[in-house]
């Protein structure tokens, strides 16, 4: 599959410590957190998956809450500006002090992702190496200061002596994207994972059906 993922988190505080505790999942207010991301949809409940299922089929949608701790999966959240994320979600998250979205796609080195702290944007990145830097609002967070440095170049030294162009941004999007991940959700998807790493498959999310809810014309 790749490193994919299409993601929606929020919490009021540090939510990768919150899942190494291996929170069972609030089912009621679960349910309510779909209801209230995708009002327009109907949502059939299907067996549970993990949060090792970052990227899912487009007909679904994966969510829980854990007290003030969220996590949904959606392809909505896949935008190439993530800061246009509809306010409808936003909305969704109830109180929550910080949400954050994160989006990656292999086939094309696509990563993107946005923080909210108390309903305000404090950060949108979104990176390809087709279209350049789609968005960059905001200061850049802590983590991502060692990429634009250049400590993580994408190029090939040999390669560029080569001749071949150098790549066309300072890293690779899908490495800020490992690191991006390990940061808000406490685990990656590629590479080895060490022992202070969460393991996904342990979180577990309800897994819905979406479906538009038929509109019968009130004459019928």
């Amino acid at each position: 599959m790749g490193a994919k993922t299409c993601m929606l988190a929020f919490s009021n505080g540090d939510l990768p410590r919150e899942l190494a505790a291996l929170p069972a999942p609030d089912r009621a207010g679960s349910v309510a957190f779909a209801a209230a991301l995708f009002p327009k949809d109907k949502l059939e409940l299907l067996a549970d998956s993990t949060l090792s299922n970052t990227y899912i089929a487009e007909d679904e949608v994966l969510v829980s809450r854990f007290g003030t701790a969220g996590i949904a999966i959606a392809h909505d959240f896949a935008l190439d500006r993530p800061s246009q994320l509809p306010p409808s979600f936003l909305r969704a998250t109830v109180d929550a002090q910080t949400v954050c979205v994160h989006a990656m796609h292999s086939v094309v080195d696509w990563f993107a992702f946005a923080v909210w702290k108390n309903g305000v944007l404090v950060r949108s990145l979104s990176v390809a190496p087709d279209s350049g830097i789609l968005e960059d609002i905001g200061d850049r967070l802590p983590f991502e200061m060692p990429f634009w440095a250049g400590e993580h170049s994408a190029d090939d030294p040999e390669d560029l002596e080569a001749g071949e162009e150098p790549y066309p941004i300072p890293f690779h999007p899908l490495e800020l994207g490992e690191v991006a991940l390990r940061e808000f959700f406490g685990f990656t998807i590629e590479g080895v994972m060490d022992a202070d790493q969460l393991n996904p498959e342990a979180i577990a999310l309800l897994r819905f059906k979406r479906k538009k809810r038929s509109l019968l014309s009130f004459w019928k």
